[in-house]
């Protein structure tokens, strides 16, 4: 067998032989694994994604993920936030990681503290303090704090709507929560579920690797603008005579008695005749040179023809 290599300046990527030459794994897990390797740090697709964009079917995508899990070059860490929300961390190796994993917590999350032995009668049941106490201070949820809360919901849910269609733009409610207050800014400007689609769908590429980012940019850079930079549309004012256009709103000059009406169309009714025959003309004209067109390429006028 003749290895032939070639030298490649970028876009490559360096794999172990002991990862490739795995003969535990199938061919499948390997080409997956060395799929894996070859993405960048923070790229995001699931089992589903990897399917739909590949020859195997999701249940030889989720065999192949098992094997690598069970060898040691997949894992996926659970990571509860500050908020209380569980993240999913996807991690993949060159090389065998058989040790149990470490449980990174998020940044300031709080640690629980150790508790102390308590001495009391053995016979005295704990009782709860009857007095209640607030777990929130007083008035530490405002009217102003409700609406802010609610356009974020509001915020959130046209934006999920929105890109539902779209499974290259997959988001969390974390990352939703986080692009909100930008679509809050387009539904105040009078946008609607259309106008937001028609600025982040189209022109999509073939792969999102960062929706977050794309969609963070296409809503800055799209954003509509103000209702006071907007060029005022005013209606044209009209008679309340006639209805006729006039310069101002009330009645025109030939409804006040001040002066004869002027007719819209020099010559009134004798130039309208003139215009609507030469625009039937017209369309006979141009009916019959259509069928004239159409009798040339018919087969019983090439017969003639010859």
């Amino acid at each position: 067998m003749q290895i032939h290599r070639t030298q490649h300046q970028r876009c490559f990527t360096v794999l172990p032989n002991t990862a490739l030459q795995d003969r535990q794994l199938s061919y499948t897990a390997r080409g997956l694994l060395a799929d894996l390797l070859s993405r960048k740090d923070g790229w995001r697709e699931d089992g589903r994604q990897m399917a739909d964009s590949s020859p195997q079917g999701r249940g030889a995508i989720r065999k192949a993920l098992k094997e690598l899990t069970e060898a040691g070059y997949y894992r996926v860490d659970k990571i509860r936030m500050p908020d209380g929300t569980i993240r999913s961390e996807a991690h993949v190796f060159d090389t065998p990681q058989l040790a149990l994993p470490v449980r990174i917590p998020a940044p300031d999350a709080t640690r629980p503290a150790l508790g102390e032995a308590a001495v009391g009668p053995a016979d005295t049941p704990p009782v709860k303090e009857p007095v209640q106490i607030p777990s929130l201070p007083a008035g530490h949820q405002t009217d102003e704090a409700d609406e802010a809360d609610e356009e974020v919901r509001a915020a959130v849910a046209m934006l999920f709507r929105v890109i539902r269609p779209e499974p290259r733009l997959r988001l969390g409610q974390a990352e939703a929560a986080e692009l909100a207050p930008l679509v809050a800014q387009w539904l105040e400007r009078g946008s609607t579920p259309g106008d937001l689609a028609q600025a982040l769908l189209p022109g999509l590429p073939p792969i999102v690797h960062a929706p977050v980012a794309l969609l963070r940019n296409r809503l800055e850079r799209k954003m509509p603008p103000t209702a006071a930079l907007r060029a005022p549309v005013l209606p044209r004012p009209e008679c309340e005579g006639c209805h006729d256009p006039a310069p101002r709103p009330g009645l025109c000059r030939a409804c006040a008695g001040l002066g004869p009406r002027v007719a819209a169309v020099s010559g009134t009714g004798a130039a309208v005749t003139v215009g609507a025959a030469r625009v039937r003309a017209a369309l006979r004209a141009t009916k019959t040179a259509t069928a004239a067109v159409r009798g040339a390429h018919s087969p019983t006028f090439a017969a003639a023809g010859r």
